[in-house]
């Protein structure tokens, strides 16, 4: 079983290493946990958390690496990783010992995005608060990486722990001992294909989910040459679920001992597995609780702050609804839908910093997106979430309102009561997904004059007052006349037009108006009432 801290570079090496990475200069053993994962932008300088690994994507210049080795050195990086073969030459070595910041490749065939997902797993990124310290039979809850060495350890053999559809939760070590197929599995995080459909023509997948006892998978050279080492699967169950399996390369059926362990191992994971599934969870409801307590901006909300990893660091406050009614399948409520939108946003950011907070919080979603002290941080938040809007599509009409960056617990609560007024707008009927409070303050101070007059029963006075009236004795239409004539700036011609009357009958009614309503349609002042009266105050209801 690896012994090493869960969060050491050591320990990423240990169970990823071989089949995705390789030490190519460095200490491994450096004393640090790891922070977090990091994707290099050359064009925007991304936060950094502590003692992060950076992925290098497409860097591949000698004296690139050598420069970019000390950047990520300025922030306190551990390693950097490059697509193999790495080009080791005296500027890259001599940068590699003069920082200290370790440098390793990754396999040929192994994706970015896979790294990352399996980095962020291995690491437990996202976790909320301290690590926690509760154990299942002497390890960490939840960590299947160290329960699958500890399970290969047993076997004496490597071992892959898999979801119900063959996807990759968690590998050992020794996977070179493996044949090209398993190999294969691990790169692509899922059994390939061919593989999948071969076990389920000879019955494999039917007989280990029937079966309490471990399945013997004889090797199928006839079809596939990578396919040559045989495996032993045993299914993980809780009760009567089928919560995904166990599968070891072997080279010949277990003894009754190995059985044995087989099974006590299956019992064991399917705990973590649980433990996971809950812990998922718990954590969205403690993350949800954290960020409502932080954007109110009380006396827990420095707390809450810590505990979301994002205490002392200039933020900015995303605030995600949609505009009218959500478009949802027949079998899938409103709330079920909402956060699926949620969830979406969540991974957005996920894949931005990894010290994003998401939550739903009534039917509005909040993101907190960590930013450098020195950028345009509200440019940067308008970028992100136009970016997660595009990948949503129509179906959801989806509309975010950005806050101002927030640099501490006061500005934290003043973003997000500015990203909610920017938000009410874009509902309301805006005509862009998108915007900052700035970008809509007008339209947001009329929304908010119409909650005054609502609120205290206002209705129309003077001008306004005396045509409503009129138009409601004489069936007459001197409002809408008025309506056009101000929205059209005073141009007779495009008024007339927008209510499809001649432009003589117009001004005649014009005219008229000014009469009725006892208005001097030249005074500015007067011209400002009437038209602020037409857009907050209602109609008479008679």
């Amino acid at each position: 079983m690896n012994q090493r801290p869960q969060a050491s570079l050591g320990r990423v090496l240990d169970d990823l290493g071989a089949t995705l990475l390789e030490l190519l200069r460095g200490d491994a053993d450096k004393a640090g946990e790891i922070g977090g994962v990091v994707i290099h932008d050359p064009l925007e300088e991304p936060a950094y958390p502590q003692r992060a690994i950076v992925l290098g994507v497409g860097v591949r210049d000698p004296d690139d690496t050598a420069a970019l080795l000390r950047l990520v050195a300025e922030h306190q990086a551990a390693a950097l990783i490059l697509r193999a073969p790495v080009k080791l030459t005296g500027a890259v070595t001599t940068a590699v010992d003069e920082t200290g910041v370790a440098l390793l490749g990754l396999t040929r065939g192994a994706t970015w995005t896979q790294l990352a997902a399996m980095l962020r797993a291995l690491l437990g990124e996202g976790d909320v608060g301290e690590a926690d310290s509760e154990t299942i039979a002497g390890m960490p809850s939840g960590d299947l990486f160290a329960l699958a060495n500890a399970v290969a350890a047993l076997l004496d053999a490597p071992v892959t722990i898999e979801d119900r559809s063959s996807r990759v939760l968690a590998f050992s070590g020794r996977q070179d001992e493996a044949d090209p197929s398993r190999v294969e599995t691990i790169l692509g995080r899922q059994v390939p294909e061919r593989f999948a459909r071969l076990l389920a023509e000879r019955g494999v997948f039917r007989d280990l989910y029937r079966s309490e006892e471990p399945v013997f998978v004889p090797p199928a050279p006839e079809k596939f040459d990578d396919f040559n080492v045989p495996r032993v699967a045993m299914a993980v169950r809780s009760g009567d679920e089928v919560l995904g399996s166990i599968w070891a390369a072997v080279r010949e059926p277990l003894s009754a001992d190995r059985t044995e362990a087989l099974r006590d191992a299956a019992r064991l994971v399917a705990l973590h597995m649980l433990r996971i599934r809950a812990g998922a969870d718990v954590e969205r409801r403690l993350r949800t609780d954290l960020l409502s307590t932080a954007l109110e901006g009380g006396a827990g909300a420095r707390e809450a702050l810590n505990r979301l990893g994002l205490a002392d660091q200039p933020v900015v406050v995303l605030a995600l609804g949609t505009r009218g009614a959500l478009a949802v399948d027949a079998d899938a409520s409103v709330t079920t839908e909402r956060q699926r939108l949620s969830d979406g946003l969540a991974l957005h950011l996920s894949a931005i910093h990894p010290r994003c907070a998401t939550a739903l919080l009534g039917d509005v979603t909040y993101g907190l997106v960590p930013v450098m002290r020195d950028a345009d941080g509200e440019e940067r938040g308008l970028r992100i979430a136009t970016e997660f809007l595009d990948r949503v599509g129509d179906r959801v009409r989806g509309v975010v309102g950005i806050g101002p960056v927030a640099r501490d617990i006061a500005g934290l609560a003043a973003s997000r009561a500015a990203a909610d007024r920017a938000l009410r707008v874009l509902r309301a009927g805006s005509a862009v997904r998108v915007a900052r409070l700035s970008d809509v303050h007008v339209e947001s101070l009329l929304l908010e004059l119409r909650d005054i007059v609502a609120t205290r029963g206002d209705g129309p006075t003077g001008a306004v007052a005396k045509l409503y009236a009129y138009d409601a004795k004489h069936h007459a239409c001197l409002v809408d006349t008025l309506r056009a004539w101000l929205d059209a700036f005073g141009d007779v011609i495009a008024a007339s037009a927008a209510l499809y009357v001649h432009p003589n009958t117009f001004r005649y009614r014009l005219r008229r108006l000014a009469e009725v309503g006892g208005i001097d349609l030249t005074d500015p002042e007067a011209r400002f009432a009437a038209m602020l009266q037409l857009r907050i105050v209602p109609p008479p209801r008679d």
